[in-house]
């Protein structure tokens, strides 16, 4: 919860004094630096005080609200995670001269949320819910309950906000992987080395992600169509404060990776050695 707290705000204040951080590719950076603070803001808070007293202290509302803003900002971060990867996809294999276009980012930026609402809200609504999990200390959607609707929505939650986002990462970034060693062979530029530290920042951002969040969405897999018991809760709560790491996590890797060289002209023309085909 603190080292969420302060690692994101320091990325906010530096957002806010220079101006060169403030290009398209980090404006998804920043709404996963955002989504990560409200979680140690409004989410991380709540489970802190409960496991210091060795109960859920916020009630059953206090609960519902817990695991949507959890699963909310959490789907956020994934699917800005897979927006990034296609947009680094993107830029290293088209040629564009143009200044840099921050429409694009912005509806990406917008889309992300709607998409986790899409996901986050029908729990509120009947569909399947939201419980306490583990030891009692915290609530997310409860994948113990043994209900059609549960099962259904638990599936494609699995599919559209965790099994989708990772196929678009693994394709996009295996074929910038081709795309950089092709490249390499032909021309290395300042352009293009800055545009592979970007790409090495992104990739180990992705990795840290899913090392946070793939034990906790395997525990809970098995929780939901394993046999009863077979998860205990002492074994869920490793994989839950794991998943909690991402917060402090991304905001690390982009303070101590991003490195922010000088702007090349957006008009000056390029040889056609600076882009991939």
């Amino acid at each position: 919860m603190v080292f969420g707290c302060l690692n994101n705000l320091v990325v906010l204040v530096l957002f806010c004094k220079f101006k060169t951080l403030r290009t398209p590719v980090n404006m998804l950076l920043l709404n996963i630096s955002v989504s990560d603070m409200l979680v140690c803001m409004f989410g991380t808070t709540l489970s802190f005080a409960s496991s210091i007293k060795g109960r859920w202290l916020a009630g059953r509302h206090g609960c519902m609200w817990y695991g949507f803003i959890n699963s909310c900002f959490g789907i956020v971060s994934l699917i800005s995670l897979a927006i990034l990867s296609y947009d680094r996809y993107s830029t290293l294999t088209v040629y564009n001269k143009r200044a840099p276009d921050y429409r694009k980012p912005i509806l990406a930026v917008g889309g992300s949320w709607l998409y986790s609402l899409l996901w986050t809200v029908p729990p509120l609504l009947g569909w399947s819910s939201y419980g306490l999990e583990g030891a009692g200390t915290s609530c997310s959607v409860t994948w113990r309950a043994n209900t059609v609707g549960s099962h259904s929505y638990i599936i494609c939650l699995f599919i559209f906000c965790l099994g989708v986002p990772v196929l678009v990462m693994v394709y996009c970034y295996g074929r910038l992987v081709y795309a950089v060693k092709q490249v390499g062979r032909i021309r290395k530029t300042a352009a293009r080395r800055r545009e592979y530290h970007i790409l090495f920042m992104v990739i180990t951002t992705v990795v840290c992600y899913l090392v946070c969040w793939m034990p906790y969405g395997v525990v809970a897999m098995m929780a939901t169509f394993g046999p009863p018991g077979l998860i205990t809760p002492i074994a869920s709560v490793v994989p839950s404060l794991l998943a909690k790491t991402s917060t402090v996590v991304n905001p690390l890797i982009y303070i101590l990776m991003n490195k922010q060289p000088d702007e090349p002209d957006p008009h000056q023309d390029v040889g056609s050695g600076d882009y991939i085909y």
